[in-house]
């Protein structure tokens, strides 16, 4: 028990969270999710799905969200280096369309957890980057959704030195703005 530290933000639901690595020369080993561990940090939700993404240097894909059957997503990266992103897209949250963003590396080893409600998003800040996550629910892609990573109403600040040119899929390029869907 206590292999984690949980890091709130100052957003209801987003946390930051960090395992303990246990390395010697020959390597490393670390529990990337213990039930027991989130359950006592108030992290007990279930997880039904798995994904991976591999991206190059520039990539930004966000920031999605399901308008039904949302997802929370424990979110990691194995290796490179990713600005993660989270919007709360909770109405009646009082920190509705604010923002808070991390460095996930493959070697700070640190995760955050997105709770449903959130639109998610990141962007490759290294070469190439291997990202994985947990989801809190299956993927309906009649559901799916997304917002404009660059929207002036939420104003995230990309570290957008070193980035060349931000690639986007057409979905993403063609996402709206925070005011034509909310």
């Amino acid at each position: 028990m206590g292999q984690f530290i949980f890091t709130k933000t100052g957003i209801e639901g987003l946390t930051i969270i960090e395992p303990k690595v246990f390395g010697d020369d020959r390597g490393y080993f670390m529990e990337t999710y213990n039930f027991n561990d989130f359950s006592a940090a108030g992290l007990d939700m279930k997880f039904v799905q798995d994904n991976q993404s591999k991206s190059k240097k520039g990539v930004l894909r966000g920031l999605h969200f399901q308008t039904q059957h949302a997802q929370g997503k424990l979110v990691r990266v194995l290796s490179g280096t990713v600005y993660d992103v989270a919007v709360d897209l909770r109405k009646d949250s009082p920190t509705f369309k604010q923002w808070h963003g991390v460095m996930l590396t493959g070697e700070n080893n640190k995760q955050f957890y997105v709770p449903e409600g959130f639109a998610h998003g990141f962007l490759v800040l290294s070469e190439e980057a291997e990202f994985v996550y947990k989801c809190t629910n299956f993927y309906y892609p009649e559901f799916d959704s997304g917002v404009m990573w660059n929207d002036p109403d939420i104003g995230i600040d990309w570290p957008l030195d070193g980035i060349e040119e931000i690639l986007l899929s057409e979905k993403d390029k063609n996402q709206k703005a925070l005011s034509e869907l909310f």
